[in-house]
C-alpha cells in the first residue's frame, strides 16, 4: 500500500504540472489573465475562519499568492495520493475511466472549495469558462493515470 500511495503523490505532482502547464499555454494563446480565484478562497478561508494571513500589505499579498498555489499543489498531490490509495486497494479501471475519475476528483477539489466559499458560481460560467477549467483537469487526469501506469510495476498494471 505505501508503494500506491507514494506512486500517487509522484502522478499527482506530475499532473499537477499538467495542468499548470496547460493553464500557462492557454494564457499564452489567449492573452488572458492569471485567475484570481486561487487567492481569492485563502482571502475567503481567512475571513471564515478568523485566522488573519501576517505582514503588511505587500508581504501579506505575497502570503496569499503563495498559498493560493499551494493549495492547488495540495489538491493535485491528494487526489494522486487518493488514485494511489484505491489501486493499492485493488481498483483497476480501464485508463479512460481512471482519467475521467481523476479528472473529475481534481476539478472538485479544486472549484468545491472556491464554491462553498462564495468565490465563485459554476453554474454561472460561459462555455470558454468550462473549457478553461476543464482542459487543464483533463491534462491532470491523463497525465497523473500515466506516471501512476508507467511507475507501477505489478503484474497487470
Amino acid at each position: 500500500m505505501i508503494a500506491s500511495l507514494l506512486r500517487g503523490v509522484a502522478a499527482g505532482a506530475a499532473g499537477t504540472t499538467a495542468l499548470n502547464a496547460a493553464t500557462y499555454l492557454d494564457m499564452v494563446v489567449r492573452g488572458r489573465p492569471a485567475s484570481s480565484t486561487p487567492e481569492k478562497t485563502i482571502e475567503r478561508l481567512s475571513e471564515t475562519t478568523g485566522t488573519p494571513i501576517p505582514g503588511d500589505d505587500r508581504h501579506r499579498q505575497n502570503r496569499v499568492s503563495g498559498l493560493g498555489a499551494l493549495t492547488g499543489m495540495l489538491t493535485g498531490a491528494g487526489v494522486g495520493v487518493a488514485y494511489g490509495a484505491a489501486r493499492g486497494l485493488g481498483w483497476q479501471p480501464s485508463f479512460p475511466v481512471a482519467v475521467a475519475a481523476t479528472t473529475a476528483a481534481a476539478t472538485a477539489g479544486s472549484s468545491a472549495p472556491m464554491t462553498l466559499l462564495g468565490v465563485t458560481d459554476p453554474r454561472t460560467w460561459s462555455a470558454s469558462d468550462w473549457l478553461s477549467d476543464l482542459i487543464p483537469h483533463l491534462a491532470y487526469g491523463v497525465t497523473a493515470v500515466a506516471t501512476y501506469a508507467l511507475t507501477d510495476r505489478t503484474p497487470n498494471a
